[in-house]
């Protein structure tokens, strides 16, 4: 079995994956039929479920990172009380209200009628251009409220990480593992892509929908559609950014291509694993085996 610290440190990190892959299983596959024959072919059932999954998925990202992003600052800010704000149960309960207040937060799309398809980017998606109060709303409180949150989050970890550095508290007891530096620094990345693929969308629609009819002509074609295809690149980046600071994931994916060689090393492995996973005890992030030295405040 699994270790219940395994599962609290991980389970947001999972569940931004499943996040991300949502857009893979549905929407995309219709935005590749709706290029091939130049419009939208499905009917308008298909056009607002993809709209919706799409929004469940840009929605649902944006709340994981940051739920992430406190459990980060809890875990490194407030390690004495950690354990207690986050066991097991309290995680689940943070989890299902994660995605409680996604699937609350898309919902209004429905009433207001903003999922349609645009031609531009052959999508099913929110029209930024139905209402300029609901979009304002939109951008402030899926995107600006949770950034803004987000980076309280990382900046005080920022400055506890410096203050590690320059030992400028060297009266305080706690202490920070270098992996799990590495392990935040790995969210941040994760965070700051995010921001700079949604940023320039989520501006766009904030300035045509204050002053729809003077800014909306102004704005390139080519601008518009450029932001949109950034945003929707960044459900595959997470897994790259995973792969590049990550010593368990590069370990894995060399793993799971060497399987595709040779299946049979799938099952020595796993074997292995299973063993092995019993005996080691994961800190509470995205797990990283390399140096986990500690650093004295």
């Amino acid at each position: 079995t699994i270790s219940s610290g395994f599962f609290v440190g991980n389970i947001f990190v999972v569940s931004l994956s499943v996040a991300d892959l949502v857009v893979a299983v549905y929407p995309y596959p219709l935005i590749l039929s709706a290029i091939f024959h130049n419009g939208w072919t499905m009917g308008n059932v298909h056009c607002q479920i993809s709209g919706f999954l799409m929004g469940l998925s840009v929605i649902g990202s944006i709340f994981n990172i940051t739920a992430i992003a406190i459990n980060r600052y809890c875990y490194i800010c407030h390690s004495l009380r950690y354990d207690r704000l986050f066991n097991l149960k309290n995680t689940c309960c943070y989890l299902c209200l994660t995605w409680i207040l996604t699937v609350v937060a898309i919902v209004p799309n429905f009433f207001v009628g903003s999922l349609q398809y645009d031609p531009r980017i052959y999508s099913c998606t929110f029209a930024q251009t139905v209402s300029t109060s609901y979009t304002i709303t939109v951008v402030v409180v899926h995107f600006i409220v949770p950034l803004s949150i987000v980076t309280f989050c990382y900046l005080r970890i920022w400055i506890l990480v410096i203050q590690v550095k320059h030992r400028v508290r060297q009266d305080c007891k706690q202490k920070l593992r270098a992996a799990d530096i590495r392990n935040f620094l790995t969210m941040f990345v994760v965070f700051v892509l995010f921001a700079v693929c949604w940023g320039p969308l989520n501006f766009i629609g904030l300035a045509v929908s204050i002053n729809p009819s003077k800014v909306q002509p102004h704005i390139p074609e080519w601008l518009f559609v450029l932001s949109y295809f950034m945003a929707y690149f960044n459900s595959c980046l997470n897994a790259v950014i995973y792969g590049l600071l990550n010593q368990n994931f590069r370990k894995e994916y060399k793993r799971i291509l060497l399987t595709l060689r040779t299946p049979r090393l799938l099952f020595i492995d796993v074997s292995k694993g299973g063993t092995e996973g019993m005996k080691s005890k994961p800190s509470p992030a995205v797990t990283n085996n390399n140096n986990q030295a500690e650093i004295h405040l």
